[in-house]
């Protein structure tokens, strides 16, 4: 019977959770399996794989043959590298002590990487939310500054509308208090006929003079 280590899908719609199962290459692929080896978590990052090692490689030895995906896992977790150096052990080629050691150095230098990628990780994620922050910050500054330059001119509108309702009501006072101008007396002006001096009326007449006495 062909055996395949493969993955069986679990989990949501949008996050898949995977288990790593050994299954007969004609069954469907979320269908009956004969042992589960493990599981796959592809939502974290890194990926979270857990995976039993001297099982994995007791079924590669024994023919089982895995999918693309579920290589690259293996590989990832050193089981493939366990894989051929028991192969190296059953051949006489090393000792088990050997195996054991160079898998040791093997698996400190993998958790060496993994690690540095984590930190890599987390020091660009907090890299990112301090930047995050400062962007955030800079946007509530320019908010904060054009709600002052806002009020600064609402307060100025308000001050010069009531300084121009006092003004306009000031001048209403004015005006109401300003006395009425008492009109100049007419003058009936004689025309220049009527004001003709006394010289100018006829004289009386003169009494006539007595005669001379005869002589």
């Amino acid at each position: 019977m062909p055996a395949k280590i493969r993955l069986q899908r679990h989990g949501k719609k949008g996050r898949p959770f995977y288990h790593i199962v050994v299954a007969d290459a004609r069954a469907p692929r979320d269908g009956r399996f004969i042992e589960r080896l493990g599981s796959y978590n592809p939502n974290t990052n890194p990926a979270t794989i857990d995976i039993q090692l001297d099982k994995s490689v007791q079924w590669l030895q024994n023919g089982a043959q895995p999918t693309d995906t579920c290589r690259a896992i293996l590989s990832y977790k050193g089981v493939m590298m366990r894989k051929h150096l028991q192969d190296g052990v059953a051949k006489g080629a090393i000792t088990q002590e050997v195996a054991d050691q160079r898998f040791a150095e093997w698996m400190t230098a993998r958790d060496a990487k993994v690690q540095a990628k984590v930190d890599g990780l987390k020091a660009s994620g907090e890299q990112a939310r301090k930047a995050a922050l400062q962007a955030e910050s800079k946007v509530n500054s320019e908010r904060e500054a054009a709600l002052l330059r806002k009020r600064s001119e609402l307060a100025a509108a308000s001050e010069a509308a009531a300084l121009e309702a006092a003004r306009e009501a000031a001048g209403e006072e004015v005006a109401e208090e300003a006395p009425v101008a008492e009109e100049a007396p007419v003058v009936d002006e004689a025309p220049a006929a009527d004001e003709a001096p006394a010289a100018d009326e006829a004289p009386a007449e003169q009494a006539p003079e007595a005669p001379a006495d005869a002589e």
